[in-house]
């Protein structure tokens, strides 16, 4: 987490010891006012370098990634409390992220020519606009910002950063990747600012597109202020992912892949799984399963190989959590394990299950950003399948069973939401849209589509000579 010492620097903290990292200061708005002037600058020679110039750096960027992986890594794991390993694989997701638009960019943003009626041609042409200014969260601190920066950067956009203020190390340190691997000065920068100079900067009128990931709250105040600017945002924000456990599912995938998706990155991910909803007849065997796995995860260092569960982010993320799970018990929601604030240093949360989980209760209504799993019987398929879409959220979700085509149906035609992952939980695909609709927010990235949303698609009419 952040302190603030006084009001222009702040501390970031070890969530696994509570001990302090390091140091920083907020840059004045002199500083920030040269730093879009020198973005913009940038911005004018790299709109006109080809796809192929553009993707040569890009992939050095994913070569460099890969040469400081050790270092980024731990300095992930110590600043936001994710396992070691699981900060090693998010390296090596923004790697591909890199090498995928690299090699899709002058596919996906090749112009296209149409005829026209009257006999002449049309060309459509998908031009960079500008700086696009990039508002993301703590809980992958390296891959949220590959996931926008590249894209934008294939695009031809520069981009500019302001990062969550507990990742800041992590911020700075990608900065130095993407300068050491050759992007042109200007094209990426990190601004360690407040909330205040956020706001000004989005109504500075060479900043010409907005993307956050974040809480639904947060995208709706950003989205208002760009929309009062007339200019084009991207949200990605939070959910309560649903799992349909149906009657024919593989009952030891389904525990297997549910834990999983409810404790990855410490269960601090947008797209984790967080209700699970069985049917009546599978109910009893999936709860006994779901619940002894869950109980038997080791929580501890995250940088022990031993360990399978790490700290939350920061202490007021665990006291949100621990409150969330409180109330829902007071309005009759039942502990199945877990539950209890551990009396340890640092600040962990141990895998906690929950049942009799009703419309209501935060563990029903709402997202829980943490170890924190939501149980629900239904009566069949049909009931589970209205549960799941009893949310204001729609990001993601997941079906067990053994009939695929049955669930690729199901999730076709009834699933409201962006994704739908079938017999494992969700993560993110570099040729797969990520996104979602509802509370969930707007727009997609990843897939190609992302490399589309801050663009100007221009339309070039040429008309038959008379």
């Amino acid at each position: 987490m952040e302190t603030h010492t006084n009001n222009k620097t702040f501390k970031t903290i070890n969530p696994a010891t509570g001990k302090e990292l390091s140091s920083y200061e907020y840059i004045s708005n002199k500083e920030i006012e040269e730093i879009v002037k020198n973005a913009h600058h940038s911005f004018l020679d790299w709109r006109l370098q080809s796809h192929e110039y553009r993707g040569k750096i890009v992939k050095a960027i994913g070569e460099e990634l890969q040469n400081r992986k050790e270092d980024l890594a731990n300095l992930m794991t110590d600043e936001m409390g994710k396992l070691l390993k699981q900060s090693h694989q998010e390296v090596d997701t923004c790697t591909a992220i890199c090498n995928y638009c690299a090699t899709e960019a002058p596919i996906i943003l090749k112009n296209e020519e149409r005829k026209l009626e009257d006999g002449g041609n049309g060309i459509i042409t998908y031009a960079p606009i500008g700086i696009i200014y990039g508002i993301q969260p703590w809980n992958y601190p390296a891959y949220q910002v590959i996931r926008y920066a590249i894209t934008n950067l294939m695009a031809g956009n520069s981009v500019l950063l302001k990062h969550a203020s507990n990742v800041t190390g992590t911020a700075k340190m990608l900065e130095s990747i993407f300068k050491d691997a050759g992007l042109p000065d200007g094209l990426f920068t990190v601004l360690i600012i407040d909330h205040d100079q956020s706001n000004t900067l989005i109504e500075n009128k060479l900043v010409r597109g907005v993307t956050l990931t974040g809480s639904p709250g947060a995208g709706k105040i950003i989205a208002e202020k760009a929309g009062a600017e007339l200019k084009k945002t991207v949200m990605e924000l939070g959910s309560n992912d649903a799992y349909l456990i149906l009657e024919d599912a593989d009952i030891e995938n389904a525990v297997k892949q549910s834990v999983m998706g409810r404790i990855y990155n410490n269960g601090e991910t947008c797209i984790a799984a967080k209700r699970f909803i069985a049917v009546n007849t599978i109910y009893d065997a999936f709860k006994t399963a779901f619940v002894k796995a869950m109980s038997d995860l080791k929580l501890g260092n995250p940088k022990n190989d031993t360990s399978e569960l790490g700290p939350m982010a920061r202490q007021d993320l665990r006291e949100k959590l621990h409150e969330q799970v409180t109330k829902s018990v007071t309005q009759g929601a039942k502990i199945l394990c877990g539950g209890k604030i551990p009396d340890t240093d640092g600040y962990f949360y141990p895998a906690t299950v929950l049942e009799h989980v009703e419309p209501g209760q935060p563990a029903y209504d709402d997202e829980l950003f943490g170890p924190v799993a939501s149980l629900i019987k239904a009566k069949d398929e049909e009931d589970a399948m209205r549960i799941a879409n009893d949310s204001r959220f729609g990001l993601g979700g997941g079906i067990f069973s053994k009939d695929e085509k049955r669930a690729v149906r199901l999730a076709q035609n009834h699933f409201d939401t962006g994704m739908v992952f079938i017999n494992s939980f969700g993560l993110a695909n570099p040729n797969m849209p990520f996104g979602g609709v509802k509370d969930s927010g707007y727009g997609r990235e990843h897939g190609g589509f992302g490399m589309k949303e801050f663009v100007n698609i221009k339309s070039i009419v040429i008309s038959k000579s008379l």
